[in-house]
């Protein structure tokens, strides 16, 4: 156990600066980012999304897929299609948001490839 007075400090040299009129974080000027080391946001912002409705309708807060696509004033054939995300093969999941791999299907194939098998998931998706 640590006594109150041992403290470890971590420093990252990071710059905040706006853009846009919100704040964005740089990473520092000698930080040369590798090409295949990237992930998508779109794709990260869509499984999030489709995560949270999924629990939310798991919750009881919504009945239908039509009353979530209302409340979050979406269509819903969106949402019903952005949904399926939420039910990817967990090894597609993993490889998506905590590597660094690049998907190989687009985010539009990839709300249809949640209705197959997971092992047909991990092949069409990642490779």
């Amino acid at each position: 156990m640590t006594k109150p007075d041992d403290t470890v400090r971590v420093l990252i040299p990071l710059k905040v600066r706006k853009k846009n009129g919100r704040p964005k974080i740089l990473p520092p000027a000698d930080y040369l980012p590798s090409e295949d080391q990237t992930q998508d946001a779109h794709v990260l912002r869509a499984i999030g999304r489709a995560w949270g409705w999924r629990r939310r309708m798991d919750a009881g807060e919504f009945a239908t897929i039509q009353e979530l696509a209302e409340a979050v004033g979406l269509a819903e054939r969106h949402v019903s299609r952005q949904l399926r995300l939420a039910y990817l093969a967990p090894e597609v999941l993993k490889r998506l948001t905590c590597g660094r791999e690049a998907s190989a299907v687009s985010l539009y194939d990839m709300c249809f490839l949640a209705g197959e098998g997971w092992r047909e998931q991990v092949e069409r998706a990642v490779n």
